[in-house]
């Protein structure tokens, strides 16, 4: 059997980015399984969240938003600190970046080694990467929960911290007035899930819950389809759960009856592929995605950090 390419590198072809009106003053850029982002009107300012990989990329939106409004970007919102997320943010001349505190002492911790990761893995997502000038650095953190007025009638935008997940500081930002939350990685809506840095049994229990006790009744995920009506809203966090369940599962019942990392992976990719191996970046995510459950399993409570060296070492291993 052939090998398969490395990660999303042999992934070339442009993706269609979209811009939505999701109501009055917020907006949201899906991008066919591409990071999806999002912006939110103040009544004299913006809110932007999420940043893309370089500034070349995030300038690509900010042209599409500028179609609807001319309000200065106060604050950028980093939902983590994935590269794909962050590297793009000095496009925005935002007067403040916001982050959790979580977030930033992971930027401190492994923020270099994660750009150098998913420049190997995700290379068309790094346009122009020259244009990057350096590791992107909150300016504004906060441990639980932050909220921002938005003045006038537009009401309040709450950027919270529900538990860890997909990373250990990701963050979400909900919308009362319009009940819209903008939920970074820790929903995808008709994606598969990377949880290469993920603590899967927090974020399949009592972060998902809390996630779906906000009441959403549109969702933004990090990646994929806008999910619209509570039903959509509940079948994306479900799907996101039953993915995380199902690698719970197959990688435990592997994992103790004494097997191997590589029967781990076969038995996961036998159960998730018939419902999700059609949605992007399921076979590049899941042998990270399984060598961070196993690692868990060991009793390994923080992920081991992801360096290029390390991407392909497991993908050798388990796709190769």
């Amino acid at each position: 059997m052939a090998t398969k390419p490395f990660a999303s590198s042999a992934d070339l072809g442009v993706k269609e980015q979209t811009l939505e009106v999701l109501a009055d003053g917020v907006y949201a850029l899906t991008a066919e399984g591409d990071p999806n982002l999002g912006a939110i009107e103040g009544e004299d300012f913006l809110v932007c969240f999420e940043a893309l990989a370089t500034p070349v990329a995030a300038r690509r939106w900010l042209a599409k938003l500028r179609e609807h409004t001319d309000k200065p970007v106060r604050y950028l919102v980093l939902s983590h600190y994935h590269a794909v997320r962050v590297l793009g943010a000095s496009a925005f001349d935002a007067e403040v970046i916001v982050s959790s505190e979580q977030t930033k002492g992971l930027i401190a911790e492994r923020g270099q080694q994660d750009w150098e990761s998913e420049y190997g893995r995700m290379p068309r997502l790094f346009e122009e990467p020259e244009s990057i000038p350096g590791l992107t650095w909150p300016t504004m953190t906060f441990r639980d929960k932050l909220t921002i007025e938005l003045g006038g009638d537009r009401g309040e935008l709450v950027l919270e911290f529900l538990g860890r997940g997909h990373t250990e500081g990701d963050i979400v930002a909900w919308i009362p007035k319009h009940e819209i939350l903008f939920a970074g990685d820790l929903v995808e809506s008709q994606a598969a899930l990377y949880t290469g840095d993920a603590f899967h049994f927090d974020w399949a229990a009592g972060t998902l819950d809390r996630v779906k006790a906000l009441g959403a009744r549109q969702l933004v995920g990090g990646r994929g389809a806008i999910a619209r009506g509570r039903d959509q809203v509940d079948a994306a966090i479900e799907q996101t759960r039953d993915f995380l369940l199902t690698m719970q599962r197959t990688v435990g019942d592997v994992h103790r009856a004494g097997g191997t990392l590589k029967q781990a992976f076969e038995a996961t990719h036998t159960a998730l592929a018939p419902k999700y191996g059609k949605w992007p970046i399921f076979e590049h995510c899941l042998p990270f995605d399984v060598q961070r459950i196993w690692d868990e399993m060991d009793g390994i409570e923080r992920p081991v950090i992801w360096t290029a060296e390390r991407d392909r070492q497991v993908w050798d291993e388990l796709q190769g």
